[in-house]
C-alpha cells in the first residue's frame, strides 16, 4: 500500500485497503481479547493471594463476557468460505396449504428480521406479495453486514410448522411447509455472464405499502431469465432505477448460485455421491402443539423455547450446523 502506484487500479487498490482493514481488525480484537485475558488472570491471582472474596463477583462477569466474545471470534473462524462474509440475499416462499402457509411465511418473516436486528445486520425487505387472506406468499430480504452469508447459510431449506390453526373453526392440528433460501449479493467484480437480451423486463405498479409515491407509478421491476426460468423482483425501493439496480443484483445472486450448484452436482456425479435437497426435505421443524419444540433434523439441535427462536433466537442452531460441518472436514 505504500507503493507509490499503489492507486493506479483503483479497484484493485480498494480490493487490498479492504483486507488491509479487515487483517487489522482481526490481529486487534486478538489482541485486546489476549489483553483481557492476562488482565483477568492477574486479578483473579491477586484475589486468590490476599484472600479478597469481594472481588469474585467482578471476577465471575469478567470471565463470562471473555468466555462470549470468544465463542463468537470461533464462530467466525467457521465461516471460511469464499462469499462467507459477503451480505445475504433471504427469500421465503411458501408452500401448499394456503393461508396456514403463507402465514407461516410472515412468521418466518420476522423471526429472521428479529435475528438480524439482534446481529446488527441491516434488514432491507426488497419484496413482499401478500398472502390472499394472511400472512405472505414470498418475500425477499437484503441483509447488510460482514459474515451475514455465512452465518445465514445454514437456514437455506424447508421449514416445517405443526400447530393448532388459528384459520381452522374446528381447532384442528395442521401442517404448513415453507421454504427459505440464501445467496450471497456476489460484487461487482465477480464474473457473471448475463446476456440482457434472455432477460424479459416487466414494470408494474407495487402492492405494498409504501407511502404516496410507490403506488401511483409502475416502480416496481420484475426481471424473468428466459433460459433458466428464474423470476426476480424488487418493489419497495422509491424509483424504478433503484428497483431495477436491486433486481439486477438479485438475478446476478441466482444465476451465480445455480453455477455453483451445478459445479456441486459434477464433482458429486464425478464421486459417485447422490444427494438431493427437495421441497418436502425439511431441515427443521417448529412444533407448536401437543407440545412445545424446535429441533434441528440435520444436527439434533433442540429446544422447547419455541416463543425464544420465533423472537430471533436462532444461534444454537446456526452454530450447530457450522460445527458438525468442521466436524465432518476433520473427519474427512
Amino acid at each position: 500500500m505504500s507503493d507509490p502506484g499503489f492507486w493506479n487500479d483503483a479497484e484493485e487498490a480498494k480490493r487490498i485497503s479492504k483486507q488491509a482493514t479487515e487483517l487489522k481488525d482481526a490481529v486487534d480484537t486478538y489482541s485486546a481479547l489476549r489483553n483481557r485475558i492476562d488482565e483477568l488472570e492477574l486479578l483473579w491471582q491477586l484475589a486468590v493471594d490476599e484472600e479478597d472474596r469481594s472481588l469474585e463477583t467482578d471476577i465471575e462477569a469478567e470471565y463470562e463476557q471473555i468466555a462470549h466474545l470468544t465463542e463468537a471470534k470461533e464462530i467466525e473462524l467457521m465461516l471460511s468460505g469464499e462469499y462467507d462474509a459477503n451480505n445475504a440475499i433471504l427469500t421465503f416462499h411458501a408452500g401448499a396449504g394456503g393461508t396456514e402457509a403463507q402465514d407461516w411465511t410472515q412468521m418466518l418473516l420476522r423471526m429472521y428480521t428479529r435475528w438480524g436486528e439482534r446481529h446488527g445486520f441491516k434488514m432491507n425487505l426488497a419484496d413482499i406479495l401478500p398472502g390472499d387472506e394472511a400472512g405472505v406468499k414470498s418475500a425477499t430480504i437484503l441483509v447488510e453486514g460482514k459474515n451475514a452469508f455465512g452465518l445465514l447459510r445454514p437456514e437455506k431449506g424447508v421449514h416445517r410448522l405443526v400447530r393448532i390453526s388459528p384459520f381452522d373453526s374446528s381447532a384442528r392440528r395442521h401442517t404448513s411447509f415453507s421454504a427459505v433460501d440464501v445467496m450471497p449479493e456476489i460484487e461487482d467484480d465477480v464474473e457473471v455472464d448475463i446476456n440482457m437480451d434472455d432477460v424479459r423486463v416487466d414494470y408494474f405498479r407495487a402492492s405494498g405499502a409504501g407511502g404516496q409515491h410507490v403506488n401511483k407509478t409502475s416502480s416496481a421491476v420484475r426481471m424473468t431469465h428466459i433460459p433458466t426460468g428464474i423470476v426476480v423482483q424488487c418493489q419497495n425501493e422509491r424509483s424504478q432505477m433503484q428497483n431495477r439496480e436491486q433486481a439486477m443484483k438479485f438475478l446476478r445472486a441466482k444465476l451465480f448460485e445455480l453455477e455453483l450448484e451445478k459445479r456441486e452436482q459434477l464433482k458429486e456425479n464425478i464421486g459417485g455421491q447422490h444427494s438431493a435437497i427437495e421441497w418436502g426435505s425439511q431441515i427443521r421443524s417448529y412444533v407448536f402443539h401437543p407440545y412445545n419444540l424446535v429441533k434441528d433434523h440435520r444436527t439434533g439441535v433442540e429446544t422447547g423455547n419455541v416463543q425464544a427462536v420465533m423472537d430471533g433466537e436462532l444461534d444454537p442452531f446456526i452454530e450447530g450446523f457450522l460445527k458438525q460441518q468442521v466436524n465432518q472436514k476433520v473427519g474427512e
